[in-house]
């Protein structure tokens, strides 16, 4: 090992909790909280049901978030889910979902939300035909560039972005509970049940707004107070994440009324101009290139963990595995991750539309994985029952199993529509290239260990 390497649960204590929860809520809190509530008013045609539905996927998420804190206190390690899968199904397994990570999952979330950071700040300076991509480029550059500071700039940074976010969303919550009902009309509560195929539709939406979650895993190993203080920050971004979007959602219910509501592309913008005038409107967008720009850090910072942790346990990629111990930043897995970010970035500009390029290729992975992550709760308690497990899941196996039927139902959903938008075959072809590099890697291995033992 590098001076400098150190393996993945014997990292320092770092992150302050509320540094932790500031990092959970940022990478939840994205764009989605902007498009999402008008879409699932007007699919659930009912504004009473629309709240139910927020709140059942809240409900679904917490149940989620509870394996996770089985297994991020009883493995605290900074490779998160990589850990836990290769401690349920060994390193092959592992491997193929830290390549996956590298190359799909977290590299495709932070150029999306490069993307949606990009569209944005295009409407303020406009770069020329590339702009999107160029702010893009710009915002990765700069963020990688404070994570490799290390993890108190980072995490610094991340606690006033979230602020700032979240006093954005309660300018809406204010202006929905200030400005005067609708005239369209009185607002019709729990007037007519969604269908079971728009409840299922609508949760799709819903469960994209919430997800993130999972990343908490990632900063087991470096948060000060240990198991336990992990179990209180889990749960506590879950309720702090659920209260503001019931409330962001009631009140742009109550502001803009289910017809507004269900029709507006940019609801929180036309709320805010009905209250506050059309400055505040315009504001929309700075508040939305800072929640994209709050996820994007965010997921940086857990994102480079699981590179470290692949580093750590392959001879070959060892240099993956160095961590700077007194500033707490995995820096080759930083670079890597940001390299491998601005690739993506350079193919979506070859695609109509970026954000929506990234979302089809990335969404059936992570939902695979993550029903994987659900099994490996079940399957350690199998596999490893001595264990000291300083949280274990309520109800168990029942929340587990919930978890894994819904992560399974919605890979269905999700590969169901890439291959509508004819995207499936990127995923696949970026796994199939993952199977190949885990081959290299165990002929390289064995390569080292015969020479190892020659000399």
């Amino acid at each position: 090992m590098n001076p400098d390497s150190s393996a993945p649960d014997k990292l320092l204590r770092l992150l302050h909790p509320l540094s932790a929860i500031a990092l959970i809520v940022g990478i939840v809190i994205g764009a989605g909280i902007f498009k999402t509530p008008s879409l699932v008013a007007g699919i659930s045609g009912d504004a009473g049901w629309a709240l139910v539905l927020w709140l059942a996927g809240a409900l679904i998420s917490i149940v989620g978030a509870l394996c996770y804190a089985e297994l991020c206190t009883t493995y605290p390690n900074a490779g998160g889910d990589y850990h836990f899968l290769h401690r349920a199904f060994g390193r092959n397994i592992s491997f193929i979902y830290g390549w996956s990570r590298a190359t799909i999952i977290n590299t495709g979330s932070i150029a999306l939300l490069a993307f949606v950071f990009g569209d944005y700040m295009s409407t303020l300076v406009n770069l020329g035909a590339y702009s999107s991509a160029i702010w893009a480029l710009l915002i990765v550059v700069f963020l990688t560039a404070v994570n490799l500071a290390g993890i108190h700039a980072s995490s610094r940074m991340q606690t006033w972005l979230t602020v700032t976010e979240i006093v954005g969303l309660l300018a809406v919550v204010v202006a929905g509970f200030w400005v005067d009902a609708p005239s369209s009309g009185a607002i019709q509560w729990f007037a007519q049940a969604p269908a079971p195929a728009q409840w299922g539709l609508c949760l799709v939406f819903v469960l994209l707004t919430f997800g993130g979650w999972n990343e908490s895993a990632y900063i087991s190993a470096e948060l000060k107070g240990g198991p336990r203080t992990m179990v209180w920050v889990i749960l506590a971004s879950m309720v702090t994440l659920t209260v503001i979007y019931l409330l962001v959602n009631t009140a742009l219910l109550l502001g803009l009324g289910l017809s507004g509501l269900s029709q507006s592309k940019t609801a929180a913008g036309d709320l805010l101009g009905i209250a506050f005038g059309p400055f505040a409107q315009k504001s929309l967008g700075l508040f939305v290139a800072i929640a994209a720009l709050t996820s994007i850090n965010a997921t940086m910072f857990v994102g480079a963990r699981t590179n470290f942790a692949v580093g750590t346990d392959w001879k070959a990629l060892r240099k993956l595995g160095q961590w700077q111990m007194d500033i707490g930043s995995p820096k080759p897995a930083l670079l890597m991750q940001a390299i491998i970010s601005i690739g993506l970035i350079a193919l979506g500009t070859q695609e109509a539309d970026g954000f929506s390029a990234m979302v089809e290729f990335t969404a059936p992975v992570f939902w695979g994985f993550l029903f994987m992550v659900g099994l490996s709760v079940i399957w350690l308690r199998q596999k490893d029952a001595q264990a000291t497990r300083p949280f274990k899941v309520p109800l168990y196996p029942i929340l587990p199993l919930i978890f894994c039927a819904v992560c399974a139902w919605l890979t269905y959903s999700s590969i169901t529509y890439a291959i509508s938008q004819k995207a499936i075959h990127v995923s696949m072809w970026l796994i199939a290239s993952g199977v190949l590099a885990l081959l290299i890697l165990r002929a390289r291995e064995k390569t080292l260990e015969q020479a190892a033992n020659q000399t």
